[in-house]
């Protein structure tokens, strides 16, 4: 089962003067996929963006107009908005950290930095 706060935004205490990740994770219902994704998320975020992000968890199930509005062609889909810059990551986010392929960086600032 999906956690309470899967179903609605989450918003850590921001550190001051550190730049806010607006995080968007894209679910298709309360599947083992979806659980998976936001909990590598949070884990993600809570080791790497010390508090300086929102997420907030769209059910596609429950608003699929957002689908086309947003452009999202697979679940889950992670769209991260740093920096006036849009990155979309689609699956789980099993692997993001383990070979240094997101580019959510640990204490990025900067776009360029988080993809470089």
């Amino acid at each position: 089962m999906v956690k309470d706060d899967m179903k609605s935004g989450t918003k850590p205490v921001r550190n001051k003067g550190a730049k806010k990740w607006d995080l968007r994770l894209f679910v298709g219902g309360q599947t083992a996929r979806s659980v998976r994704a936001f909990e590598n998320l949070k884990r993600i975020c809570e080791e790497h963006l010390t508090g300086n992000y929102w997420i907030e968890v769209v059910d596609l199930v429950k608003r699929r107009q957002l689908a086309a509005a947003e452009q999202i062609i697979a679940l889950p889909t992670l769209v991260s908005q740093h920096a006036g810059h849009v990155i979309k990551l689609i699956g789980d986010l099993s692997g993001c950290w383990q070979d240094w392929d997101c580019p959510i960086g640990p204490g990025e600032t900067d776009y360029e930095e988080a993809a470089g």
